[in-house]
């Protein structure tokens, strides 16, 4: 089938993602896994690599960029052409739609590994086809998606994993077993802190348009998401200050640094959300902003990101630098905020944690821990601290799922958007009901839980 006939007869209408779920093969423990990368640069790379390191075969590869029709080979092409390189034999694609037709039974699991727009119906082809799938955070980039997700998941029974791949970390993992076993006492705030966004965010209006490049297939990068014409400014790394491709900072970080102490708590469902921000637009995130999520029990989790005083700057398409948004000096307690991104206050004291050093965290003051049980291992732990191990083994039957798999990562994943929902309308407090995926009062804000999908992208409730 080639590519106009497939859009003729299967991209054109929702049939496009009414793939029949099949049961996935059964894994011998040595058996390979014959894998498909939705995305080729970038993350994309990083994530093939790991696979094929861990023991995975590429056989396909799908991107919206063909390097071999760029002949000079730079810039991002060269990096697509280099991953091209490392997997000669796997066959090419720029619709994973295609791919997953035309391999069949052929490709047993995907990595997605493109901008948040696409996480959603990539992952939910994949797994109506029977794909296990490896999909990169943040998982989906609507609230309804995520649930969507997540029950596709439990339907099918295919092995899945949010790349939020720090979360396999023993040290992740050890301190939230720590924080479990009441070494602060009860937890009553969580406060998280990044230095995103570094991409501009806070335009009012898109670049000029530029011709679409030979090599770039730009009516399949735009996908299910609004059109806009292409510029070199909006991919491949700016679409995240794109409201209707990206998740601004919070969605693109808060499920690496809010993994620990979710997983340790457990929270369930906020029950409330709150936004202060400035600089947001209807196009693009703000340019600073704090969130505060309210859960069962009391529990407050606050997020900082963003510059304080900082600006759009048009002509650069850049933001002009500010102060950073941080947590207040009764927080930090003196500590160099670089040095950290989550403070966990307890009943007994203050826990600070780094996302990529896991293994350096600190409780102040120390003496809290004079006398402390330390509790045995509790956790799973991931083989060579390695997720695409961890989600190999689940696939081949070692281990029942993988941590951050989607039943876990899809309703992280909502919180987390929760807060991006703040983001857009900021403000009022947002009261939430989880069992409805609605906000109270608001039943103008559905038009963002769920959004509208472009003709040939709609997919079955």
């Amino acid at each position: 089938m080639n590519r106009r006939h497939f859009g003729q007869t299967v991209a054109g209408s929702a049939l496009a993602f009414q793939f029949q779920v099949v049961p996935s093969r059964v894994f011998g423990a040595n058996g390979r896994i014959a894998l498909g990368g939705i995305g080729t640069s970038g993350k994309g790379a990083s994530d093939l690599a790991g696979c094929a390191k861990t023991g995975f075969e590429i056989v396909g590869l799908t991107d919206v960029a063909d390097a071999r029709k760029n002949p000079e080979g730079t810039g991002k092409t060269g990096a697509l052409q280099a991953t091209r390189d490392a997997h000669p034999d796997a066959r090419f694609y720029t619709d994973y739609r295609e791919m997953l037709h035309d391999l069949g039974d052929k490709v047993d699991a995907v990595t997605v590994s493109t901008p948040d727009h696409h996480h959603f119906h990539a992952a939910h082809a994949a797994m109506r086809a029977g794909k296990h799938v490896y999909c990169q955070k943040p998982l989906t980039h609507g609230l309804w998606e995520a649930r969507t997700l997540t029950r596709l998941a439990r339907e099918t029974g295919v092995k899945t994993q949010m790349g939020n791949q720090g979360q396999a970390n023993d040290g992740s993992r050890r301190c939230a077993e720590i924080i479990r076993a009441g070494a602060i006492g009860t937890i009553r705030e969580v406060h998280v802190w990044t230095d995103r966004p570094t991409w501009p965010q806070g335009f009012d209006r898109p670049p000029d348009p530029q011709p679409v490049p030979a090599w770039l297939d730009w009516e399949q990068w735009i996908g299910p998401a609004p059109f806009v014409d292409y510029h070199p400014k909006i991919t491949p790394f700016n679409w995240r200050g794109w409201w209707d491709y990206g998740t601004g900072a919070l969605g693109d970080i808060a499920c690496h640094y809010m993994t620990m102490i979710h997983g340790a708590l457990n929270p369930g469902p906020p029950l409330s959300v709150q936004a202060v921000a400035e600089g947001g637009t209807e196009l693009s995130p703000p340019i600073v902003s704090t969130v505060t999520y309210e859960f069962a029990g009391g529990l407050k989790y606050v997020w900082y990101d963003g510059q304080k005083g900082a600006r759009f700057v048009r002509e650069s398409w850049s933001l002009q630098k500010g102060e950073f948004n941080r947590p207040g000096k009764e927080i930090l307690n003196g500590l160099d905020h670089t040095q950290y991104d989550t403070a966990v206050i307890g009943s007994n004291g203050i826990l600070y944690f780094s996302y990529p050093r896991p293994a350096d965290w600190v409780v102040i003051p120390s003496g809290r821990l004079d006398g402390f049980a330390w509790p045995a291992p509790s956790l799973p732990r991931a083989r060579d601290q390695n997720p695409y191990a961890e989600w190999q083994d689940a696939i081949q039957g070692k281990i029942e799922q993988a941590e951050s798999h989607f039943g876990q990562a899809g309703p992280f994943t909502e919180m987390v958007l929760l807060g991006v929902l703040a983001q857009r309308f900021p403000g009022r407090k947002l009261e939430w009901e989880d069992a409805t995926l609605t906000v109270k009062d608001r039943p103008e804000l559905q038009a963002h839980i769920r959004r509208n999908y472009r003709k040939g992208w709609e997919v079955p409730a």
